[in-house]
């Protein structure tokens, strides 16, 4: 039996120092191509005093300005768009719900590239030429459907485009066509997994053998709930529309310990979420990340909000891995005094007898008090005992790990929304923006 190095391609074999020459020489084209065709960046790296020829070594990039989500609604729709309109041959866009959103475009050597690291990424998760993939991320102007499509595709895949949805035909879409991969966001593959258990069948039944879940943080707890239950790899995929979408670093099936980033074309860095100051390896923060080969809209030094750390290579050792998303800066919570992340939680609940993995936090304000409850759903078997003592158990180990004192309640099997992409995890009540 052919072993999983038997897969790789040139990139993926190449050494230390071959990856290093290979990046210096792309961040140095990325940098002039953005200086010399996109004004915000002309007008960055002056104000910080920096040219695209002062980037010698890959160390120098931290001399060089970050990019925001604010600085691409600013320029709002092709403001950041390095290439002439007529060479863009697709668009997409986040979908605004916040604020005015950020469009991305790309030329067909970008598509080319998108392309090509998705089913590099479907073949570090397991896949191979000739397996069926499910592909359950929506469709539109969302990266993620047509992102994960066109790279199983590429790979020699056959695409079942279920997109989001009408999760009882999904259901039926599994057993009938009988794909090997599932392409999802974590949360709903629980509710696809509800769906199954509502219908009668055994999840474990199905032909499904690779889940390649990603679009928002997911936990280890969440990782063996749906491996368990499913009898399948579960898989992390990481990307961000603004760098490119799904695919720019996957876990492999062999380790699963956590996604290797493709570093031949995007390069990462940590820094310290509040100075903006470059970490040492190892140490955990947010990820930075540049694109090494886009054309229609490169990012110089892109500020994702996630916190993880990086780590030396395993399954992959010419790219280092990402340690799981811990959470985002965005999501962090400040609950009197103390920070508090969605991921925290949700170890929490998973390893909780009784409760199903759906659940949701609620902020309220009392006077000038926040107070936080968590509502997780019983599972359909849990007798009133259980759910009583669910309740004790998770308020005890939030205290015990957090250190702040919540509210906790168990509300009956599908009280809480169902989701067909991210879960929104959290319900802010204060009537004000959080912190």
């Amino acid at each position: 039996m052919a072993g999983p190095g038997m897969f790789l391609d040139a990139a993926e074999r190449m050494s230390g120092a071959e990856l290093a020459a290979l990046q210096l020489d792309r961040l140095r084209a990325t940098l002039a191509h953005a200086y010399a065709h996109v004004d915000f960046y002309r007008r960055s790296f002056d104000a910080a005093g920096t040219r695209p020829e002062d980037c010698r070594s890959l160390a120098d990039l931290a001399r060089f300005p970050f990019t925001t989500k604010a600085d691409l609604r600013d320029h709002y729709p092709f403001g950041m768009f390095a290439v002439p309109q007529d060479e863009v041959r697709r668009l997409h866009a986040s979908s605004g719900t916040t604020g005015t959103p950020t469009v991305v475009g790309y030329t067909e050597r970008d598509l080319d590239t998108w392309a090509d690291v998705v089913a590099r990424s479907i073949r570090a998760a397991g896949g191979r030429p000739g397996h069926k993939v499910h592909v359950a991320y929506g469709y539109g102007l969302f990266t993620g459907g047509l992102g994960a499509h066109y790279g199983a595709e590429r790979l020699g895949c056959t695409v079942i485009p279920a997109s989001g949805g009408m999760t009882a035909r999904q259901v039926r879409l599994i057993q009938d066509f009988r794909p090997k991969i599932i392409m999802v966001t974590p949360t709903y593959m629980l509710t696809l997994l509800d769906e199954f258990e509502r219908q009668g069948v055994d999840p474990r039944s199905t032909s499904l053998r690779v889940g390649i879940f990603g679009a928002e943080p997911w936990t280890d707890a969440m990782r063996r709930e749906i491996e368990e239950r499913f009898a399948l790899d579960a898989v992390d995929i990481y990307g961000l529309s603004e760098v490119m979408g799904p695919g720019v670093a996957q876990e492999c099936v062999e380790t699963k310990d956590g996604p290797h980033i493709w570093e031949d074309h995007f390069y990462p860095e940590i820094v310290d979420p509040v100075t903006g100051e470059v970490l040492p390896e190892g140490a955990h923060g947010e990820l930075v990340l540049t694109s090494l080969t886009k054309e229609a809209m490169p990012v110089v030094r892109y500020r994702t909000r996630d916190l993880t750390r990086l780590l030396p290579g395993t399954a992959r050792p010419a790219f280092r891995r990402m340690e799981r998303i811990t959470g985002r800066c965005d999501d962090m919570i400040i609950l009197r005094g103390v920070n508090l992340f969605p991921a925290q939680i949700e170890e929490i609940v998973l390893r909780v007898a009784g409760v199903a993995p759906h659940f949701q936090l609620r902020l309220t304000r009392e006077g000038r008090m926040d107070h936080l409850t968590v509502r997780a759903e019983a599972r359909p078997e849990a007798t009133p005992h259980q759910r009583a003592a669910a309740t004790v158990e998770i308020a005890g180990r939030v205290k015990d790990a957090v250190g702040v004192s919540v509210a906790v309640e168990i509300v009956d099997p599908g009280t809480l929304e169902r989701s067909v992409g991210k879960l929104k995890r959290i319900v802010d009540l204060r009537g004000g923006s959080r912190p």
